[in-house]
């Protein structure tokens, strides 16, 4: 089993950057498949990027691409987010699956979630 909790969420101001990070309180990441989702407001939740726990085959949402990036350092995950617009506002939640589950950026691959963090761009 593992623990998630997201941290670094706040307000900022349009073209600014956060830096969110996910950690896990046990276990290793190595194994897994992370992935960061977010839910806008009026929107259903959706992945916004998904990496291996080694750090590699990160993968973007077309909304987010070339201003987000994703990486991890141990057992924390990251998730930079650059130029941030009105838009980006929204919970930011970190997520991890074993790899047997699959990589795929949907809800349905991964078991273990953290509560969230919200992100407000104004």
């Amino acid at each position: 089993h593992v623990q998630l909790v997201e941290s670094g969420g706040g307000p900022v101001q349009p073209g600014e950057s956060l830096r969110l990070s996910c950690a896990a309180s046990k276990g290793r990441y190595e194994r897994y498949c992370m992935a960061w989702f977010r839910q806008r407001p009026g929107k259903k939740r959706e992945g916004v990027a998904k990496i291996t726990a080694l750090g590699d085959m990160a993968t973007y949402s077309d909304s987010v691409k070339d201003r987000f990036r994703i990486s991890v350092n141990g057992n924390t995950m990251y998730l930079q987010l650059g130029s941030l617009q009105d838009d980006d506002t929204g919970m930011y939640y970190c997520a991890a699956a074993p790899v047997g589950n699959g990589c795929g950026l949907v809800e349905e691959y991964f078991p273990y979630w953290g509560r969230g963090t919200q992100v407000t761009v104004s």
